[in-house]
């Protein structure tokens, strides 16, 4: 068989597909990609959270838990206004934890470390959230919609709230146990109140930089009339603490939240 009648039987193999052959194959083709990108961008952000954030509003104590963490006693602090980091050791691993200040301008970092968060602590001031229940609901807002943002291919960190500074508050029942119904209830009836205030087409303050109205979510919960309960939120189960970084009979009062973030951290 001579050259040419070989490069006569050489059929280039478009030309065996119509169109609409190829069409469909380059869909098909398509897709597969996506389906394969998306299960790998999937499992990469189910991987990300490797880090304990603890957040709050200024003076909760957040910087004299990390110090204990890191050093097994609170040492002298001071307000701060700069994100710290330490990292703790933990039976089976070692874990980064993020402290970010509470102050107005600065809380809104939360939402930089979010993604690679595995467990948030919101830290609170068992013994003054009575009166300064708004501005602590107000910063905890800001983080619960903060994890309500999260797109849904990302595993949502584990949230525990601290009823810090426990041995303050005085009662006749647990110290611990009067200051977390305490912080329960107070962070309930406020953020409430913020999402009645949304839901009737009121923007809520102190949100933005500058302190101006706007809208913002993360308070969607599941009950009946969507009235906000931490036990329908819809961002997952929320934990509450009573802490303290006093030793009590031998007995760190950070030992709850240490079994905590071994668990869920």
């Amino acid at each position: 068989m001579d050259s040419d009648s070989i490069d006569a039987e050489i059929i280039p193999v478009t030309s065996t597909f119509s169109p609409q052959t190829l069409g469909v194959a380059s869909f098909i083709l398509a897709v597969v990609v996506l389906a394969f990108v998306f299960l790998f961008t999937r499992r990469r952000s189910r991987a990300a959270g490797q880090h304990l954030l603890l957040v709050g509003p200024p003076d909760a104590g957040k910087t004299a838990i990390l110090s204990t963490l890191v050093y097994n006693q609170p040492l002298p602090t001071h307000t701060s206004l700069q994100t710290n980091s330490s990292v703790i050791a933990l039976p089976k691993k070692a874990l980064t934890v993020v402290d970010i200040p509470g102050h107005p301008r600065i809380r809104n970092q939360v939402n930089e470390f979010i993604t690679d968060a595995k467990a948030i602590a919101f830290v609170v001031d068992a013994s003054t959230v009575s009166r300064n229940g708004p501005v602590v609901a107000e910063h905890l807002h800001i983080v619960l919609n903060a994890i309500r943002s999260l797109p849904p291919s990302q595993v949502l960190p584990s949230l525990v709230i601290l009823a810090h500074k426990s041995d303050l508050v005085k009662s006749s029942a647990s110290s611990a146990t009067q200051a977390i119904s305490r912080v329960r209830t107070i962070l309930e009836r406020e953020l409430e109140k913020r999402r009645l205030a949304q839901s009737g087409g009121v923007g809520v303050e102190g949100l933005g930089e500058e302190g101006e109205r706007t809208e913002m979510g993360g308070l969607e919960c599941s009950g009946e009339k969507g009235i906000f309960q931490f036990d329908t939120w819809e961002g997952g189960e929320v934990t509450f603490l009573g802490t303290s970084t006093k030793i009590v009979d031998e007995k760190s009062g950070l030992r709850d939240f240490e079994d905590w973030v071994e668990e869920n951290a």
